[in-house]
């Protein structure tokens, strides 16, 4: 028991130690965010939704079928629901009745619904496309922000080593009496701004991991960190193509385009269900019912012992004789209800035949729903046109952000390569004495500068090509950085 307890512990630790370990890569936050984001969620149920439409316009293709059954019982003058004879009696009765209907033609109403839903089904799918698209792209740019970040922070806490080491030099040099006190202090100056940036760096290192952390829906803030090495520029070969190639790759993959496009045509669907009121409807159908009564009867039958009577049946006037006629004798007998299986058979029935139903007038209902339905057509191409312009705008832009980010990394990189000789010459310089502290601290500050400045326009790079990326009709989960 003790060795099972034990074991429990360790395992209970290891597990913890795996958590706070654990690093996020980008791949795993998208592939997180795709799985557990609400706003997808929503658009899943959704693209549920219209399975359950579609159900619906299956079903209109088959038969309504309908049973109703009743008991009553009635006391005093009623009518026997057999005889349909009024009677004054208390007697229990029971009917049933099955109904089947089918639509034989509805002006193609039912073939329009059907493929309505399916189109609709369609458009679910494709909001639920963009929809993932959309938050992969806001979950890359908030974790390379944390990259951007973290990669801040270390440039702050490696050029506050090489500080830490001047404050040790230049204070021997002063004890020695070679440099003057203020340089000493103007280094220590450099130093306390240091520290303060690493602390600013330190806090928007957390900022940003939060804001990634809640985009994601965990709750653990402080064992959340990302995985922060690997990412480099790759895939940049796609800003070497023609603008108008990436556009129409654009037309063609975007989902928004896609999504103006199911629109215009679920439009044109209703338009034709809107017609199809103006056509007659005509509809089959098919009733059997029976009843049931414990209700008795009563019979009028010949006496088989007395069958005969002689009645008078009136006087001849002129010899005043006495007419006599025979009758039959009958006597009236109750009978009993039959057996309940019995009268099913005996008192059922069925019925069945065509109905047709011409519309002549209502009201303009449909003429108005036709008019309705065309503008809402109208509606929906011109916002399919407005889709495609704004697509092509939005990937221009993306392309030429794209191109600019580019341009503004290369120089980047330029300035921190010219930056770091003057900073190296700076260096040797100050080692020597023939530079001051100022000087040579300002030569410092502009170096970090332009590694922080190269550390944001190669993040915002990245960030830039995945866009085009995008556009160009790369799934969002395979984005490679």
């Amino acid at each position: 028991m003790k060795k099972l307890t034990l074991l429990a512990i360790l395992f209970t630790f290891a597990f913890s130690s795996y958590a706070q370990e654990k690093k996020w890569t980008l791949q795993e936050c998208v592939q997180y965010a795709l799985e557990n984001n609400i706003s997808i969620k929503q658009s899943q149920l959704d693209v549920e939704a219209t399975e359950a439409d579609k159900l619906l316009a299956i079903g209109n293709f088959l038969p309504t079928i309908s049973a109703t059954g009743g008991v009553s019982e009635n006391t005093g003058l009623s009518f026997n629901p057999v005889t349909n004879n009024a009677q004054t009696t208390t007697f229990l009765s029971a009917t049933g009745r099955i109904n089947v209907g089918y639509t034989l033609f509805d002006g193609l109403r039912n073939v329009r619904e059907s493929q309505r839903a399916e189109l609709s089904k369609l458009a679910s799918q494709y909001r639920l496309d963009k929809m993932k698209d959309d938050i992969s792209l806001a979950v890359a740019n908030s974790y390379l922000q944390v990259l951007l970040n973290k990669a801040n922070l270390e440039v702050a806490k490696a050029q506050n080593e090489v500080t830490l080491q001047q404050i040790e030099r230049t204070n021997n040099l002063v004890d020695a009496g070679t440099l003057p006190r203020g340089d000493l202090l103007e280094i220590q100056a450099t130093n306390a701004g240091e520290k303060q940036r690493i602390a600013e760096a330190e806090n928007a290192v957390t900022i940003s991991l939060i804001s990634l952390a809640q985009l994601l829906l965990i709750e653990d803030y402080a064992n959340f960190d990302v995985a922060d090495e690997g990412y480099n520029i790759v895939g940049d070969d796609i800003i070497e193509k023609p603008v108008q190639e990436v556009i129409n790759a654009a037309e063609e993959n975007r989902n928004e385009v896609k999504i103006a496009i199911k629109n215009v045509e679920l439009a044109e669907k209703d338009l034709q269900i809107a017609r199809g009121s103006y056509y007659p409807t005509l509809s089959a159908f098919f009733g059997y019912d029976t009843r049931y009564t414990d209700a008795t009867t009563f019979s009028t039958q010949v006496d088989p012992n007395n069958p005969v009577v002689t009645e008078e049946i009136g006087v001849v006037e002129e010899t005043g004789q006495t007419v006599i006629g025979q009758f039959p004798n009958t006597v009236t007998r109750e009978i009993g209800a039959d057996p309940f299986f019995d009268q099913l058979y005996q008192n059922d029935g069925i019925s069945y035949g065509l109905q047709l139903n011409i519309p002549i007038l209502n009201g303009f209902a449909t003429r108005a729903n036709v008019k309705r339905n065309k503008i809402n057509l109208l509606r929906t191409e011109f916002q399919l046109e407005q889709a495609k312009l704004d697509l092509e705008s939005n990937v221009y832009q993306a392309y030429v952000d794209a191109k600019g980010a580019l341009k503004a990394y290369e120089a980047a990189i330029a300035a921190l390569e010219s930056q770091e000789l003057a900073y190296d010459y700076a260096k040797d310089r100050y080692d020597v004495g023939l530079t001051n502290a100022f000087d040579f601290s300002q030569s410092k500050l502009r170096f970090d500068n332009a590694t922080i400045e190269v550390n944001r326009t190669k993040y915002n790079y990245i960030f830039k090509l995945k866009v085009l990326e995008l556009y160009f009709g790369v799934p969002a989960t395979e984005l490679k950085f």
